[in-house]
């Protein structure tokens, strides 16, 4: 055999033990989970802009694959859409006057599984920008904001809960004007409803909202007491995240900047899940509310998952609630992973984006030590729901954190960790290193998922997707319509980046119907 026959056996040899080799297996409620390899990237480019004029940014927050729109076509690509939620805006100098909006995008995926860290594969998932839906109130016309809450009060609708607000002067962006209010979102979850509209979580409320699809809110849920924030003895929907104009975010809004029960500022209805019969709707708090250790680092670990029965999507039903365990980023147990988003696979069992914050691209640290889509299953956790755990002043854990003995929690499993170089590297990207755009960003914040099939995912083969949320993080952007030019003071451009992994479910998992 000839040495160049030799080099080229050696290197197809390679190429097929990286495609059938897993890099990450996982027993998590008896069940195996399989991450087979990292399969994409691709991303946005930091200055896009969509169809109002403002700064294409921030909807990695959340995402939703649209599963009838999934293809695969004759050449083994994949078409598909896609749509993207912004959080409140650019506000890494103070929150602004951003309408709350979906974007929709069309997306190209073909897959490179010969890419390796010698010979890394290009960008393989394409973006097209669609379509943007803006959020508006009940009424179809007064748009939503970013904005901050006020400290104390709240908006009344009919037919609604006290809806979180903001008193505004002028028109919100530093210009004079009539002293209005409006409804303030600050969305963090995002479901396709089977009727078209969209389910959305936010922080502020903490709630859950339905849109129908021209944007215009139908309906609200309000949680239990347990997780609505309290100051000085009545509700505060403020997240403590003074507005931009007229002094750049500096300062405090509210006293005492943390309440003491409720959801911790800016660690809301982070996590939002569909069943995928459309039925069932699942929500979890980014970390453990104030009462329950929420106020300490290390104690923030236990969390509050939420069922509501939205069978009746007008009248859904508050039917369960569970205790989630977050991870700690390292051994040493002083740091909590909080959540992103979660994911509802079949039954009891769901993925949760857990990760450590600081670190990635534009961040005083490139390396991030705790990045993951894990496993959590809460088939022996104990149903918390009722009057012991959800009153206002109602607690699961101690200040410091410790779980009460009489809650079982769910069990959590780790399973794709984003941060593996000999996987990134395949596609030109990194964890560690060089401040480049290629280092990943730090905020993943999104999960979707389709079949590899292209059909129903008979075989168990599955493509997760993940965006990370950039913050609108730019040199070149704009907000109010276009009309506000902006430069982030960090100096640096975040593109918006996506990856998709492939993975194998536990058999015969049925994470949606089989004829949709």
């Amino acid at each position: 055999m000839h040495f160049s026959q030799l080099a080229l056996l050696t290197s197809i040899t390679a190429i097929v033990a990286a495609q059938t080799t897993p890099v990450t297996k996982t027993l998590c409620a008896g069940k195996n989970y399989t991450y087979e390899s990292l399969a994409g990237f691709g991303l946005i480019p930091n200055n896009a802009r969509d169809k109002f004029g403002d700064t294409l940014g921030g909807f990695g927050s959340a995402i939703a694959l649209d599963r009838a729109r999934w293809r695969k076509l004759p050449d083994g690509s994949y078409t598909g859409v896609l749509y993207g939620l912004p959080d409140r805006g650019w506000n890494t100098q103070g929150t602004t006057n951003f309408q709350p909006r979906i974007h929709k995008f069309d997306i190209a995926f073909k897959p490179n599984p010969g890419a390796t860290v010698t010979n890394p594969s290009g960008n393989n998932l394409i973006f097209t920008y669609r379509d943007t839906i803006r959020l508006f109130a009940p009424d179809g016309t007064t748009p939503t904001s970013g904005l901050d809450a006020d400290g104390t009060g709240h908006i009344t609708i009919p037919g609604f809960p006290p809806l979180p607000g903001a008193t505004i002067a002028g028109d919100g962006w530093g210009n004079p004007g009539p002293v209005s209010q409006r409804i303030v979102i600050d969305a963090e979850g995002l479901a396709l409803a089977p009727d078209g509209g969209f389910w959305i979580s936010d922080e502020y409320g903490p709630y859950m909202y339905r849109f129908d699809s021209a944007g215009k809110m139908v309906g609200a849920i309000r949680p239990p007491d347990a997780i609505i924030p309290m100051r000085n003895g009545s509700e505060s929907f403020s997240a403590d995240s003074p507005p931009h104009f007229p002094n750049l975010g500096v300062g405090h809004d509210v006293v005492p900047s943390d309440n003491p029960t409720g959801r911790n500022n800016n660690k809301g209805l982070e996590g939002l899940a569909l069943s995928g019969d459309g039925k069932t709707l699942w929500v979890l708090l980014q970390a453990a509310a104030n009462q329950d250790g929420g106020l300490v680092g290390a104690g923030r670990r236990h969390t509050r998952l939420l069922k509501y029965d939205v069978t009746i999507p007008s009248s859904p039903r508050y039917a369960r609630e569970f205790v989630v365990p977050l991870p700690f980023q390292t051994a040493a147990n002083t740091k909590v992973a909080a959540q992103s988003e979660i994911f509802h696979i079949q039954d009891g069992s769901f993925f949760i984006l857990s990760r450590d914050s600081g670190a990635g691209h534009g961040q005083s640290s490139s390396t991030s030590v705790y990045r993951h889509i894990d496993v959590f299953n809460i088939d022996k956790a104990t149903d918390i729901k009722g009057k012991t755990y959800d009153c206002s002043n109602c607690s699961i854990a101690s200040s410091t954190g410790v779980l009460n003995s009489a809650i079982t929690p769910a069990e959590y499993c780790p399973f794709i960790d984003f941060n593996l170089n000999p996987q990134l590297n395949r596609f030109g990207v990194h964890n560690g290193g060089a401040q480049d755009a290629a280092l990943l960003n730090e905020k993943w914040e999104s999960i979707g998922m389709v079949p590899v099939d292209g059909l129903i995912g008979d075989d168990d083969k599955w493509f997760v997707f993940s965006l990370s949320d950039n913050d609108f993080i730019t040199q070149n952007g704009f907000m109010n319509g276009g009309g506000l030019p902006y430069s982030d003071a960090s100096g640096f451009n975040l593109d918006t980046q996506a990856l998709i992994f492939q993975i194998s479910l536990p058999e015969h998992s049925r994470p949606f119907p089989r004829h949709p």
